[in-house]
């Protein structure tokens, strides 16, 4: 078998998130929680991922670890070539700075800075600056009146639509994203879609979303269906 096949029958460059029987316990008290239980997932370049299931069921867990925010207990999960459990604090930074897109559910916006200037934030903080790409985000999402106003005087919606063009302002290779509508009318979310959509057209990047929405769900390449931290019903769409 050539190298670069991988026995399950992807390229091996194409598989852009890799998790192998991953757990990942929480401590609570004298208690111990397992939000993920043996789950195995991978994800492909250029293809959208939806997690669904009830509150609890592990989702955003997953996203941590996917977007390396968090490390396996258990199993090997391997992000962008970057093994999670074995690498260093400083590469995981790296790793999400330059690579990986994040949307929030708490949006995590700086107060003091502008519209524009929070989209900008991933390419500053890397000595870079791209202003017409700011600008043409800040525009794709539909806040170019609102580019100079602060976090603080933006709706909730308004303040959904900023973190999203945050997460794709530097180009990732993988975007991850924890409920990137609830905050959104209908108009606003089917616009964050096609943005989403659009970006893994042009870049071929993935995308791996936890979601309650139909509509999500319903635009994905794969569902993958979480209860009690293990994967329940994979279904392709």
């Amino acid at each position: 078998m050539s190298d670069n096949i991988d026995p399950r029958g992807a390229a091996a460059s194409d598989v852009l998130v890799r998790l192998d029987s991953v757990s990942r316990r929480y401590t609570r008290g004298s208690s111990s929680v397992v939000a993920l239980d043996s789950v195995s997932l991978d994800v492909r370049r250029g293809e959208m991922v939806a997690l669904i299931g009830p509150s609890g069921c592990g989702k955003s867990t997953c996203l941590n670890l996917i977007a390396g925010i968090d490390r396996p207990d258990e199993g090997r999960a391997l992000v962008l070539g970057v093994d999670l459990a074995r690498a260093s604090e400083s590469e995981l930074v790296l790793l999400r700075r330059r690579k990986i897109g994040i949307v929030f559910q708490a949006f995590h916006l700086v107060p003091h800075l502008s519209v524009a200037e929070n989209v900008a934030l991933p390419l500053a903080i890397d000595g870079k600056r791209d202003p017409a790409r700011v600008a043409e985000l800040v525009a794709r999402v539909g806040l170019a009146a609102r580019a100079s106003h602060f976090p603080g005087e933006l709706s909730g919606g308004e303040e959904q639509r900023t973190a999203v063009a945050r997460a794709l302002v530097h180009r990732p290779l993988l975007v991850v994203a924890d409920e990137p509508t609830g905050n959104l009318d209908s108009s606003s979310g089917e616009a964050v879609l096609a943005l989403l959509d659009e970006l893994r057209a042009e870049t071929g990047a993935a995308l791996v979303v936890a979601t309650h929405d139909a509509r999500v769900a319903a635009r994905a390449s794969r569902v993958i269906r979480l209860r009690d931290g293990r994967v329940e019903v994979p279904a392709c769409s």
